[in-house]
This record gives structure tokens, sequence and C-alpha cells, in this order.
């Protein structure tokens, strides 16, 4: 009966935010959760790529403008969209090495610290790499002595 209950567990639809917080600490980047952390990340990782994709129709559709006041409206709005795919593409990245993260067991743990990230922090930043204390010492480094 055991392997079956831990085989349930796996499955990704089974597993909500609610369950995942209420495991023990013991618990913590075990089997479940990392295929929970996995199937939110690939998620993530299919809308930016379909995302990019309406990107880019909307900048082929406006190309040919005559009137000057909406062609610099539409530049306008392409800068911004530009801009969007930017994030999104270091977002996407961000997102596939999380992934890469989970398949060599370093998931969930502070690249600096060596300590859990935390449930709370990754479901609220699923490709978060550092602790909440780490990561505000790295920023708080970046105000005093710039990047």
């Amino acid at each position: 009966m055991a392997s079956k209950s831990a085989a349930t567990a796996v499955h990704h639809s089974i597993m909500t935010e609610e369950e995942l917080l209420a495991m023990p600490e013991s618990d913590y980047m075990n089997e479940a959760q990392l295929a929970f952390f996995r199937d939110r990340l690939k998620q993530l990782e299919q809308d930016i790529i379909n995302n990019a994709g309406a990107t880019t129709e909307n900048l082929r559709e406006t190309q040919f403008v005559p009137d000057p006041a909406d062609r610099a409206t539409i530049e306008e709005e392409h800068a911004l969209e530009l801009r969007t795919r930017d994030r999104e593409r270091k977002l996407l990245k961000k997102v596939q090495q999380s992934i890469a993260r989970i398949d060599t067991g370093e998931y969930g743990w502070c690249e600096e610290t060596g300590e859990p990230i935390g449930l709370p922090r990754l479901l609220a930043r699923p490709t978060a790499t550092l602790s909440l204390e780490a990561q505000e010492r790295r920023e708080m480094r970046q105000k005093l002595y710039g990047d």
C-alpha cells in the first residue's frame, strides 16, 4: 500500500499549494515537491513561449502605417513590446535553469548558503536561487557598492 500512495503523491495534479505547505519540513524537496515545481516551471515556460509568438505577430502586423502620428504611437508600442520580450527572454532562461536545477538536485537550496530557500518563497518566485536573507544581503551590497 505504501508504494501506491507515494506514486500518487508524485502525480502533479493531486498536489495543491496547501498540501505542499502542509508537508513536514523533513519532506523538503522530496519527489512530490520537485514534481510540483517542475510542473509549475514547465507551465511557466510554455506560457512565455506562447506569449513570444503573439508578440512577434503584433510586431509584424503594423509594419506599413502611412500616418506619422500613428506610426509614432506604434513605434512606441513596439519599443514597449520589445522590452517586455527581453524581460520574458531573461525569465525563460531562469525558468529553464530552474528546471535544470531540479534535475541536478540543487533546486530549492540557496546558491550562497546551501540553506533551504523555503516553500513560500518558491511558490511566489519559482526561479529563486537565493534564500530571502541571501537575496537581501546581495541587494544591500548592490546598493552600497553598485552592480
